[in-house]
């Protein structure tokens, strides 16, 4: 199984999200809705970065974590709506980082990964995944996500 560490299209990935935005749009054409409390799990710098910085941006309250033991540190100590998490993790995965969470209570979980084979997804929905984007993330499928959640 791969690492998860960072690559090409992890980096493109995070740079992209923010060449899609346009100079013309407003962050009220970006916003999901209510303001959601998001634990990005990601262990690729780059990456959790921008991806921090940008759900920041449209008026989310962000906590970030960049591995499994980290991620279930703040699960523990914060009230979250939504783990945005990576499945490859350099200690450990993103499915066992989601089935704490759902024990832990009502939170919906949004997979972001590389792995996105059928048996990548089922294995996810056992976890727990209520939703899952495969890498690199478009912005707006996102978008998309988080609204449904925001509702």
């Amino acid at each position: 199984m791969a690492s998860g560490r960072g690559t090409k299209s992890d980096y493109r990935a995070s740079r992209g999200i923010f060449e899609e935005m346009s100079e013309d749009r407003s962050r009220a054409d970006y916003k999901s809705g209510k303001s959601l409390r998001i634990l990005v799990v990601e262990d690729h710098s780059d990456t959790l970065q921008a991806l921090s910085r940008l759900l920041n941006y449209f008026g989310h309250d962000i906590s970030t974590a960049d591995d499994a033991r980290s991620a279930l540190d703040m699960i523990n100590s914060k009230q979250f709506d939504v783990v945005l998490c990576d499945i490859a993790l350099p200690d450990g995965n993103g499915y066992d980082v989601i089935v704490e969470a759902k024990r832990k209570g009502a939170i919906k979980a949004v997979a972001i990964s590389g792995f996105a084979g059928r048996d990548d997804l089922e294995r996810g929905r056992k976890a727990g995944f209520d939703f899952h984007l495969a890498k690199p993330v478009d912005f707006h499928e996102l978008r998309s996500v988080l609204g449904q959640i925001a509702a």
